[in-house]
């Protein structure tokens, strides 16, 4: 897993946008850059630039989304390599976060695989502090290289990154590469830390089905409530949608899942239309049941106003 060849940057008028939901727009411009020298220059457009990662946690509205869409999955930014000084494990923005995984674990490099199972490039993984039951990506960083707001190259140790519940402070940057301080192990141990990981997953979540992961964040309580949690936890937004009665809850061809209540789905002719209202009204029975304000874990692109 290494650069390729520096290539030319790709520009495609009205391309389409691959997410899990398998919904939703196109992208007015999707830029293909291979260098870093090549994705700064998208910032002299006069446009706004996103980020296009690996589309699993991502809803785009069915108008789509105007400005600049970016993919960095090719050329610098799909590369992989091991310090040898450091031995930190170097990955551009565009890994596919499960292919890094696979790589750690045949090298006997523990740490990053309690994340099994989570769709994501790397940049978007850590960006958004992608964990679970088994941990947090944070716990692995060592540093990471992103392009500020105004296109500049910064590097940020990770104790100077501000991570925390399904964030890491770096939303207005856009990551370019990462770089990962893993243990060295016995491959087999770390291999069945990930076989552990990946099976809980597929018991607890509908793996099979079209779904973008969970859709809100598990809130934290400002009150006590019965059977649920106390004041200042965390509980599972996941349980407050079940316990709301809204599994199995449709919206056109958008449904709540029966197997885990945060997981909504989609079936052949859904529209982002659909799936926004499902989340919406969820939104609005956990709020009338429990007095809680759901925040959507799942972004939502459209366009500007």
């Amino acid at each position: 897993m290494t650069a390729t060849a520096e290539l030319p940057m790709k520009i495609t008028r009205q391309a389409p946008i691959s997410t899990w939901y398998r919904v939703g727009g196109r992208a007015d411009c999707l830029a293909s850059p291979s260098t870093t020298e090549q994705l700064v220059q998208l910032f002299g457009e006069g446009q706004s630039v996103r980020v296009l990662g690996e589309g699993a946690n991502l809803l785009v509205k069915d108008e789509g989304v105007d400005g600049i869409v970016v993919s960095l999955k090719q050329g610098d930014f799909a590369a992989v390599s091991i310090d040898p000084a450091t031995h930190f494990v170097i990955a551009g923005a565009g890994v596919d976060l499960r292919r890094l995984i696979t790589f750690t674990t045949k090298q006997g490099l523990a740490g990053l695989e309690v994340l099994g199972g989570i769709p994501a490039t790397v940049g978007g993984a850590v960006r958004m502090n992608a964990g679970g039951s088994f941990g947090q990506i944070c716990q692995s960083i060592a540093s990471v290289t992103t392009i500020d707001p105004d296109g500049y190259e910064r590097e940020f140790d990770a104790q100077a990154i501000d991570f925390g519940y399904r964030c890491s402070g770096l939303e207005q940057h856009i990551i370019t590469r990462v770089a990962f301080a893993l243990t060295p192990d016995d491959p087999t141990v770390v291999r069945n830390r990930l076989r552990e990981c990946m099976d809980y997953k597929k018991r607890t979540q509908p793996m099979g089905e079209r779904s973008a992961g969970c859709t809100f964040k598990n809130p934290l309580l400002l009150e006590n409530i019965a059977d649920i949690g106390a004041a200042g936890a965390r509980v599972s937004a996941g349980k407050l949608i079940d316990r709301a009665k809204c599994k199995g809850l449709s919206v056109g061809a958008a449904t709540v899942s029966e197997h885990h209540a945060n997981f909504l789905t989609t079936q052949a002719g859904a529209t982002a239309s659909d799936l926004i209202e499902l989340m919406t009204c969820v939104e609005q029975r956990v709020f009338d049941r429990f007095g809680v304000k759901l925040d959507r874990e799942v972004v939502v692109w459209g366009r500007s106003l």
